[in-house]
């Protein structure tokens, strides 16, 4: 699939995107509406880092290396038509993404973290991953849509300046799950090899390897994922193979409260969730070189199939080897050393080949951290006008410095970074995607969207009622989340721990407040 993307869709977007309707004689209704600036950025007056940065963007052109940024994908600039190929790889792209080791630990937090039995736990990571998948698939199906990058397509219900708020919610969200897969990969390499290597040298492996696949661009992106499943796959099955027989498929839940095992039912379906729908906020990104006619059913499809395929793998794996900890003491060993140290112990029984295994499980993270690396390039140009100027690669090389810094600092605190932040992140993504779907489907629903003007301020919503109904999510999320160093006071009321209802809360509340506020803005306003 990667070498249908024509080369023209590579480079830095300087041609006329009316250039096919001009050359026929027709000009679109979009182009008609707004003509979109050319990316063909002009330097600051006297800037010479302008224009050193321009200069190194057109090396990348001239390596047939990706230099896009934000620019939307004009129809003539993407692939002429969709293959089974195409199809296909909307399906092995997910599941090379997401069958990772940063996954499997989080199977385990069930029964470590929250002390539920196998079946509840994989109940609940089964079924929260596949309404979070959902969510992330939907959004996927407008990169061939639009053409537009899945932050700038979010300025249509957030409108321009509120949008700069989720891109930044956004980046620290891609900044840290690349930091979690860092950590799990560290600590696999280093367990492979207990004092030849430490934690931090596996960081940095990892980080500098999907530095390199993501700055490549696109193409090679592209063709990476097409094929970094099938180690993964092989692995995993292994793992299970091997280490199925120490799983404790029958012990009751440790905690005999019952209000308190709701909780913690809650909470540990709750961050599932929030692992699975925290890729909606980039889903889009990968698809904007499909055709404009890709059928949207197939992506969802195909897409979704990928996701629930590689979550359910990942997440029952590491909820069988934590439910070991209690009943072999080898386990327990390993993972006081880190839940990547568990995933080598599950491969102990066959001794070298069993550390071939763990090192090829860990490098199956750069394949998780690649998506988030890429895209995180592209999110920092929508901050502003001057951050666009800035080439996409040297936006992804600043990513991966902050991420390789933060994860040598909290590389000791995995279990807490996990319990925290990916919960804390599902709540800002449950509410922004609250006012997605009204705004596409009560607002938006016979008029649709007039894609040229995806960076006019002027003709996009001014995004008060969007602010409005997303800062009434969040107190809606803060009273009912469930979080180490906080419990909001509706959440109190379950069990001794809480329960964290603060995704489904945060999105009821944004939904229920944004359509009349909505019409309110559209009356006075009219955009």
């Amino acid at each position: 699939m990667a070498s249908e993307i024509p080369t023209l869709a590579v480079h830095s977007n300087k041609e006329d995107p009316t250039y096919e309707s001009k050359k026929s004689g027709v000009v679109s209704k979009d182009a008609e509406t707004y003509d979109e600036p050319s990316a063909n950025r002009h330097n600051p007056v006297g800037s010479r880092l302008g224009s050193l940065l321009r200069s190194f963007e057109q090396q990348l052109v001239e390596y047939n290396l990706e230099a896009r940024g934000i620019e939307r994908v004009a129809a003539h600039e993407r692939m002429k038509r969709n293959s089974w190929v195409s199809y296909l790889q909307a399906f092995l792209l997910w599941v090379s993404i997401n069958l990772a080791p940063n996954n499997i630990t989080l199977g385990m937090l069930g029964p470590a973290v929250y002390g539920l039995n196998f079946r509840d736990s994989a109940l609940c990571a089964v079924f929260g991953a596949l309404i979070g998948s959902l969510v992330s698939s939907w959004m996927a199906t407008w990169g061939p849509a639009s053409g537009i990058r899945t932050m700038a397509f979010g300025r249509y219900s957030m409108g321009w300046w509120p949008s700069k708020i989720i891109v930044l919610l956004n980046l620290v969200q891609m900044i840290g799950y690349c930091l979690i897969d860092c950590v799990v990969g560290g600590q696999i390499l280093s367990a492979v090899s207990p004092g030849g290597m430490s934690v931090a040298v596996g960081i940095v492996i990892i980080a500098v390897i999907s530095w390199a696949v993501a700055t490549f661009g696109i193409q090679v992106f592209h063709f990476y994922e097409r094929f970094a499943f099938v180690p993964q796959v092989i692995v995993v099955c292994i793992l299970f193979g091997v280490s199925s027989t120490k799983f404790d498929l029958s012990t009751p839940p440790t905690n005999e409260d019952t209000r308190t095992m709701i909780g913690n039912r809650l909470s540990f379906f709750s961050i599932c969730l929030s692992a699975a729908i925290t890729y909606a906020p980039l889903a889009a990104d990968f698809f904007v070189y499909y055709p404009e006619n890709t059928s949207r059913l197939k992506i969802f499809s195909l897409t979704l199939a990928g996701l629930i395929f590689s979550f359910t793998m990942a997440l029952v794996c590491g909820i069988g080897l934590a439910t070991g900890i209690n009943i072999h003491p080898e386990y327990a060993t390993a993972y006081d050393k880190g839940q990547g140290a568990l995933i080598v112990e599950g491969f102990g029984p066959l001794h070298g080949f069993g550390k071939f295994c763990s090192v090829i499980c860990a490098l199956g993270l750069i394949a998780n951290t690649v998506a988030p690396t890429y895209s995180a390039g592209i999110d920092f140009q929508i901050l502003g006008r001057y951050a666009e100027m800035v080439p996409r690669v040297i936006w992804n090389t600043i990513a991966v410095i902050i991420y390789v810094v933060c994860a040598l600092v909290g590389r000791s605190h995995l279990s807490e970074i996990f319990t925290n932040f990916l919960a804390l992140m599902g709540y800002w993504v449950a509410i922004w995607i609250a006012i997605i779907l009204e705004e596409r489907f009560i607002f938006r629903l016979r008029t649709g969207y007039n894609w040229a003007i995806w960076r006019d301020p002027s003709k996009l919503p001014i995004g008060v009622a969007a602010f409005i109904a997303f800062v009434v999510g969040w107190v809606g999320a803060v009273l009912c989340m469930a979080q180490v160093w906080y419990i909001g006071p509706i959440a109190k009321l379950v069990g001794a721990y809480g329960a964290d209802m603060g995704t489904y809360v945060g999105f009821f509340w944004a939904a229920l407040v944004y359509p009349p506020l909505r019409y309110i803005e559209l009356h006075f306003i009219g955009r």
